[in-house]
């Protein structure tokens, strides 16, 4: 039984594909540096079900470790080299569908006994297993080395496919045909002779056969049983009883020839369909071999470590790292991937993540997601240590899309995915939760955001990694006591800002939201309008203690006494009579009575 990796998994930790639909780069073309077609194909559904039994991944980094002792993988992976697809080849033998040449690559490909002498010998299962299946079964490749010349062609129907020795009758059909040379040859040097033409030529083509060529020139001293068989501007065609007798035996053998070989192809096909199942565990066996040396050799180039399984549940990481960042940071030059641990466990099953954007939230998340899933498909994985225990999911909730097709907002789609998480995830459930509750109003996506983190706290109990911007949220783990509090770390320095990438203990001060829109490019009169916005919503939260609710209503305007001072004296005034003198008076009359009310 495999870990469930439900479709929004796979595609929010781009395992074999980027969330803008390419190919690379992905943890699948960071994993596969397999050297045959079946090794990746292998690979990429090992990485895509993960099996919960802990036996079988133990059996594999068993075998990985035995491959990096003396650096053997680095010679299974030479000799793998320019295997061809065994198992494509099988299943299409299996049809009776393959051609001779895929056959012919069969051949090469179970010959390849020196593969045997390079597999490690020991204790490992998957290896004694590995050793046992990549004995070939003789039987075949005794046939495919008698029955198929060394280079055969492309296909069947144009013969010279089945080596010579093997059938009599196709031996001899085909003597006629080698024969024909030398018989053309003595024809045209004694027609030669006999007609006093020196010129002439005995030929053949497809479209009409055998031929003796006269030209124009000539054409008088044609004898008498030459019969015209076709008239060119510069010469003439003609045909012999000798030439016809001849013509009429050797495109029949040619025609025989051909049907007989293809007739002792498909009793080849037919012999070896008795050894289909013994090549397929052939086929896994160097697809396994592969996936195992490519596994090796990541492990060796990129510095990872070999996860220990526990029976407790937890995740313990040490020095954690995202793969596919890292290998992308020191593929540009971009400085070297903060490392960072994760501890997970029966006391804090539950991290509130907290930190500016940019800081590293995501990632810190992906990270612990993909070395749990590194580890349960039996890989070494980017980290010091890592001790892991059962887990029978991973679940995440991350970024914000529409689902226009099917008439989902990105809130409505947000819910949904929430809904099938807290529906499907158990005690050992891997969940990730990425700003849960921002795609509607702030008091109802802080009451959703609330509602959830406690049903997956105290209902689920689900190992939870629960990043937000609600600090309120910060306040959770007062109240719960398997909840932790972590944020990453910046640092500003006047308008600039720094992200450390570091993971911390206790709650993040504060987003650092306009910093990262400034550097984002976002025009400066914008930034300066939200950071003064931002200042006043700040001292109006810290006035009202509660937070502002961008939705909500405006105030209502309060209730009309009658005019005022200010009403009664601007009801007095007729513009249109008034000098420029008596208007800048009246605006001062104005302005005092306005601030007399307002000192009231």
């Amino acid at each position: 039984e495999a870990i469930d990796l439900p479709a929004t998994t796979r595609r929010n930790l781009e395992l074999v594909q980027t969330l803008r639909g390419e190919d690379s780069p992905t943890l699948f073309s960071l994993l596969d540096t397999c050297q045959t077609g079946m090794g990746s194909r292998l690979l990429k559904s090992w990485l895509l079900a993960p099996p919960r039994d802990r036996d079988v991944a133990r059996e594999r980094l068993g075998a990985i470790g035995a491959l990096q002792q003396g650096e053997a993988w680095q010679r299974l992976r030479a000799r793998l080299k320019g295997t061809s697809d065994v198992e494509r080849i099988t299943a299409r033998l299996a049809l009776a569908q393959v051609r001779p040449r895929e056959l012919v690559a069969l051949r090469t490909s179970l010959q390849k006994q020196e593969l045997l002498a390079a597999v490690p010998q020991g204790p490992e299962a998957l290896l004694t297993q590995i050793l046992e299946d990549l004995q070939p079964p003789a039987e075949a490749l005794a046939l495919l080395q008698a029955a198929l010349l060394e280079e055969p062609a492309a296909l069947i129907r144009e013969g010279g496919v089945i080596a010579p020795g093997l059938d009599a009758e196709l031996d001899e059909l085909r003597g006629i045909q080698d024969n024909c040379d030398a018989f053309l040859l003595d024809l045209e040097a004694r027609e030669r002779q006999r007609t006093g033409i020196g010129n002439l030529r005995v030929q053949y083509n497809k479209v009409h056969g055998f031929y003796i060529e006269v030209t124009q020139g000539q054409a008088a001293k044609v004898p008498e049983d030459y019969r015209r068989r076709q008239t060119l501007k510069n010469a003439e065609r003609f045909i012999t009883p000798e030439l016809k007798a001849f013509e009429d035996k050797a495109l029949s053998a040619q025609e025989r020839a051909l049907a007989r070989e293809k007739w002792l192809y498909e009793q080849l096909l037919q012999q070896l369909q008795p050894h289909v199942p013994q090549l397929g565990r052939y086929a896994r066996a160097l697809a396994t071999l592969d996936v195992l040396c490519a596994l090796a050799e990541r492990s060796r180039t990129l510095g990872w470590c070999a996860p220990e399984f526990v029976r407790e549940p937890c995740i313990e990481i040490r020095a954690g790292r995202h793969p596919v960042v890292e290998a992308r940071l020191a593929e540009t030059g971009g400085g070297a991937f903060i490392p960072n641990d994760t501890v997970l466990g029966a006391r804090a099953r539950m991290q509130i993540v907290t930190g500016p954007n940019m800081g590293g939230k995501s990632t810190y998340m992906r990270q612990v997601a993909l070395i749990v899933l590194l580890a349960s498909l039996g890989s070494h994985v980017p980290a010091q240590s890592c001790r892991l225990g059962p887990v029978d999911a991973i679940h995440t909730r991350i970024g914000a899309a529409d689902d226009l097709a099917n008439a989902q907002s990105t809130f409505m789609l947000e819910m949904t995915e929430a809904a099938q998480i807290l529906h499907t995830a158990t005690r050992e459930s891997l969940v990730l939760m990425d700003e849960i509750g921002r795609g509607t109003s702030t008091f109802d996506g802080l009451a959703l955001a609330s509602g959830i983190a406690a049903h997956l706290h105290d209902k689920v109990q689900a190992f939870t990694l629960f990043a937000t911007h609600y600090f309120e949220l910060t306040e959770f783990p007062a109240g719960h006591r398997a909840a932790v509090n972590m944020h990453v770390s910046a640092t500003e320095s006047g308008a600039d800002i720094v992200f450390l990438h570091e993971l911390q203990p206790g709650p993040a001060s504060r987003s650092y939201g306009i910093q990262v829109a400034r550097l984002a490019g976002v025009p400066q009169a914008v930034v300066n309008h939200a950071r003064h916005a931002l200042a006043a919503l700040e001292e109006g939260a810290s006035a009202s203690q509660a937070q502002v609710d961008l939705f909500a209503p405006p105030p209502a305007a309060p209730a009309e006494t009658g005019p005022g001072p200010v009403e009664s004296a601007l009801a007095q005034i007729d513009p249109d009579a008034l000098s420029p003198r008596d208007a800048l008076d009246a605006l001062y009359r104005l302005k005092n009575l306005a601030a007399q009310r307002g000192a009231r």
